[in-house]
């Protein structure tokens, strides 16, 4: 489909005092699906009927009425008080969305797994609650149905949104569960788990491309069901808004890298919490690439790397590598100047091109070396029916330097996490028992 065919619609954002900047909300309308129509901005203090003032919403409406738009995205949040009184001014079937109901309807779109649709549903009802309470509560006080026009209430609705959220969240814990299950058992079978997080269109589906082995269809299903060939990659926001997970070999190691959802600009807690179950991904890994559009203006990587730190260090207890991404949209003296801008929120950042592949090198050393250290071991095992088993089992899950097959033993040296360390020595043990009578 052709951006023409797209529903038009009507940008407004209004700011306290700053200059307006519709960059993102631009963005976002588009990734679903929308085509812009126009833009009108104000800078003034939030008007409690409308949002942004009379005068404005005066243009408002000729705007809609020369480009004929469907709907108008307020880059705000509107209380269901100003949402019905825009909606009462604008011609019939113009629909009005604010910030966080645009971003909902995006994860709608993209939400292809149980999780993912679940954690939509969550925060569409996290969403809704406190709108239900408060025309509740303002419905009682009037003491007759409705609120200012918005329909008659239901305090029933208030508390099967508040039903339908307990048994959703049950469900994710159950789901989270089984990835942490998932997560404990790729561990002790020797693999480092590493996570990219940074905001949306940073370039984290491109790097992981970058990083990634290809995958043969069946390799490793058992243990891994859930990793995927591909690694979607698109200039558009919320590619990935569950989790993708491919596997990279890096010297003496096995790592799983996972792709989450990218952070957004203004996120309410709510939303963010709906979300936990995805982000559990990043806060239980081994290891945190923290992924940025080095070409965005500076201010705005510095706020982006601020609200990153917040919501990973709450919960995150992994090292944080800073990949400064898409260089070859910078000349060397910008690549330098905002390095060293930014040297207290992103000490000793790798600078990288995933589009091009440029220090991806560089990188893996740098994964490398910051991940959980390794222990070398060296083991003896007395030959018997079982040892060749054992043998192949180390050579699975750890990086064997050297195997040296003598008469009556077999020598292993190998360099492994601890866990599959003591796992082999147990093994070793069970090999070395003498047999029951």
């Amino acid at each position: 489909m052709h951006e023409r065919d797209n529903p038009p619609v009507i940008i407004v954002q209004r700011v306290d005092s700053s200059e307006p900047e519709t960059t993102e909300i631009r963005d976002l309308a588009r990734a679903a699906g929308f085509r812009i129509a126009g833009v009108l901005t104000q800078a003034r203090v939030e008007d409690p009927e409308y949002n942004i003032g009379a005068g404005k919403v005066e243009e408002l409406l000729e705007l809609v009425d020369d480009t004929e738009a469907s709907a108008v995205i307020f880059d705000n949040r509107l209380g269901p008080y100003q949402t019905y009184n825009l909606g009462t001014r604008l011609p019939e079937g113009v629909e009005v969305i604010d910030r966080f109901t645009l971003i909902l309807r995006i994860f709608g779109q993209r939400a292809d797994t149980r999780k993912a649709q679940l954690q939509v549903e969550l925060a569409e009802l996290r969403y809704e609650l406190p709108r239900v309470e408060a025309k509740t509560s303002l419905a009682k006080r009037e003491e007759h149905p409705g609120f200012m026009g918005l329909g008659e209430y239901d305090e029933g609705r208030e508390q099967d949104i508040k039903a339908r959220i307990s048994r959703i969240r049950d469900e994710l814990e159950q789901l989270e569960k089984t990835d942490q299950q998932r997560r404990d058992q790729r561990r002790a079978s020797g693999f480092d788990l590493v996570a990219l997080a940074g905001y949306t269109n940073a370039g984290k589906s491109t790097l992981l491309q970058q990083l990634a082995d290809d995958l043969e269809v069946g390799q490793n299903a058992d243990l891994h069901p859930d990793l995927d060939t591909t690694a979607e990659a698109q200039n558009r926001l919320f590619t990935t808004l569950g989790t993708t997970t491919r596997r990279m070999e890096l010297e003496k190691r096995n790592v799983l890298v996972t792709d989450t959802v990218g952070f957004i600009s203004d996120l309410p807690h709510w939303l963010i919490e709906s979300f936990k179950s995805t982000l559990d991904s990043v806060y239980r890994a081994d290891l945190v690439m923290l992924v940025v559009d080095i070409t965005d203006p500076l201010d705005e990587i510095r706020e982006k790397l601020v609200t990153c730190h917040d919501t990973l260090y709450e919960r995150n207890e992994a090292p944080i590598v800073t990949v400064l991404n898409k260089i070859d949209g910078v000349d060397a003296a910008e690549l330098e100047e905002k390095k060293r801008a930014l040297s207290a929120l992103a000490p000793n950042p790798v600078a990288v091109s995933a589009l091009e592949g440029t220090n991806i090198d560089e990188l893996k050393e740098r994964i490398h070396r910051s991940l959980p250290g390794r222990t070398r071991e060296r083991l003896v095992l007395p030959m018997t029916d079982d040892t060749m088993s054992v043998v192949s089992w180390v050579h699975d899950h750890a990086f064997v330097e050297e195997t040296d097959y003598g008469n009556e033993e077999v020598v292993l040296d190998f360099e492994a996490r601890e866990a599959v360390v003591e796992r082999a020595r147990s093994k070793a043990s069970d090999l070395a028992q003498p047999p029951e009578p």
